[in-house]
């Protein structure tokens, strides 16, 4: 299993991003995205079902943040609009054997290695 991600780049707060993560090997129940800003935990940031059908966000990122994904390419996007510099960090995103979305890191089973999202002030 490889999960592939990318889109990170550095915007001016306000602006918008559209990560990828491309995932090859299976399918899997659930995807989430986290992040990661320097010297602090990693984070929840959304996670959807392999149906798509479920989401799941963080209230950092409600109504900011949107998680899709295109079962035919078996890609989980984020497309982040009205970016803060707050939400500047490296984001990674995961896979779920089973189960259905969660904020638990540790309910998932492969991580990608991560793209950073830098915001300007």
């Amino acid at each position: 299993v490889q999960l592939q991600a990318s889109g990170g780049g550095l915007v001016q707060a306000g602006g918008s991003l559209r990560l990828s993560c491309a995932i090859s090997g299976r399918t899997f129940s659930s995807y989430g995205w986290f992040r990661q800003a320097p010297g602090k935990e990693r984070e929840f940031v959304a996670a959807i079902s392999w149906s798509g059908g479920s989401t799941y966000y963080a209230d950092s990122v409600k109504g900011r943040f949107t998680i899709s994904r295109d079962s035919a390419k078996n890609t989980v996007y984020l497309q982040m609009n009205s970016l803060k510099p707050e939400d500047t960090a490296v984001y990674y995103c995961a896979v779920r054997l089973r189960g259905d979305t969660t904020d638990r890191a540790s309910a998932y089973s492969y991580w990608g290695q991560g793209t950073q999202v830098t915001v300007s002030s």
